[in-house]
């Protein structure tokens, strides 16, 4: 049997490492000039076009938040709505252009790692590689 005590020590410190020395939501907020929400949204979206219900299930959100988030997008030039062609009751929305770069934009600057993966040796970050693979792929 594994060593509790160290997997709340690994635990603890992958926290540190993502949350207070890796966490770029500042940085990417601040280069797109609009907030965190409507980046997770435009990011979501740019993935996958979506109808509002769908958005407001992924982003663990309720609806007239949605839609508000989905407006300001509008509005910025960033997502469309379009008829939903199963149901016209509804709008799918999808990413233009311009919304297609932002994303791409914030994708770019939320996978920059954290400079002390960088000062690892090969042999240590090719270890991290693995074991986070394993654990991301399920064991």
């Amino acid at each position: 049997m594994n060593d509790p005590d160290a997997a709340t020590r690994a635990w603890h410190n992958l926290r540190i490492l993502l949350h207070d020395r890796g966490d770029r939501r500042r940085e990417v907020t601040e280069a797109l000039g609009m907030s965190f929400a409507r980046i997770k949204a435009l990011r979501r979206l740019a993935a996958a076009p979506m109808t509002l219900r769908d958005l407001a299930d992924v982003l663990l959100t309720d609806r007239p938040y949605t839609t508000l988030l989905v407006d300001d997008l509008v509005a910025r030039g960033l997502v469309e709505r379009t008829p939903n062609p199963a149901d016209r009751r509804s709008k799918i929305v999808t990413v233009t252009a311009a919304g297609r770069a932002a994303a791409a934009r914030a994708e770019e600057i939320m996978g920059t790692p954290p400079a002390e993966l960088y000062g690892l040796p090969p042999e240590d970050l090719a270890a991290l590689d693995r074991i986070a693979a394993r654990l991301v792929d399920g064991g």
